[in-house]
């Protein structure tokens, strides 16, 4: 369905702009002089097809691990491997926490890092999660602690989102076309209309003098 949505909003254009039937100075001559509403609903299409692949790629093919890490561990992900540094404390203005720094490596090669922490607000004694996140390409890996065992170690749980990044891509790509379509003056509800030119008015012709 998303491929569908996709090539169809190319093959629509392709189709109204005559490509491969006409000669190609015609074809680029028509596809200018389309009406910025068959782009915006070219975009719109396109972009509701990217959401509809990035959703069937995150909800098909994601991969959730939860395990238990001591400090010069590794574990794989997504085709990655993630390396546990180890932890460290820190103090920010209005919290202290623990962090734990990953370095991620593919093929033997370290290509990123990240940081994840447990932290705890001081004055509200709040304790939150933040996770390391990291992007690569279209998707993203996602590094949450969890609690710390009795061995020393400490629950990791690694989330692995191949093309998160098309859902958000596609949302983006459908309001461009919305910003397209408003642009065609046709459509835009309330637009005042040009007003024609007043056409100068005819003297009437003289009678001549007697």
């Amino acid at each position: 369905a998303g491929l569908f949505l996709v090539f169809g909003a190319v093959a629509d254009l392709w189709y109204r702009a005559g490509i491969g039937k006409v000669a190609g100075n015609l074809a680029w001559r028509r596809l200018s002089g389309l009406p910025r509403s068959a782009f915006g609903t070219a975009l719109a299409h396109a972009g509701l097809g990217i959401s509809v692949l990035g959703i069937v790629a995150v909800t098909t093919f994601q991969t959730e691990y939860v395990i238990e890490m001591k400090p010069g561990e590794t574990t794989d992900a997504g085709g990655y491997s993630l390396h546990f540094d180890g932890m460290q404390p820190a103090t920010g203005p209005n919290y202290t926490e623990e962090r734990g720094h990953f370095t991620i490596r593919r093929a033997g090669v370290a290509v990123a890092d990240t940081w994840s922490a447990k932290r705890l607000y001081t004055a509200r004694q709040m304790p939150t999660t933040e996770a390391g996140i990291l992007t690569f390409g279209l998707s993203q890996l996602y590094v949450s602690l969890g609690d710390a065992t009795k061995d020393g170690g400490i629950v990791v749980r690694i989330w692995w989102k191949p093309f998160i990044l098309c859902i958000w891509g596609g949302a983006l790509v459908m309001a461009v076309g919305g910003l397209v379509s408003l642009s065609d003056r046709r459509l835009r509800v309330g637009a005042p209309r040009r007003k024609a030119k007043a056409a100068k008015p005819v003297e009437p012709a003289m009678e001549p003098a007697e």
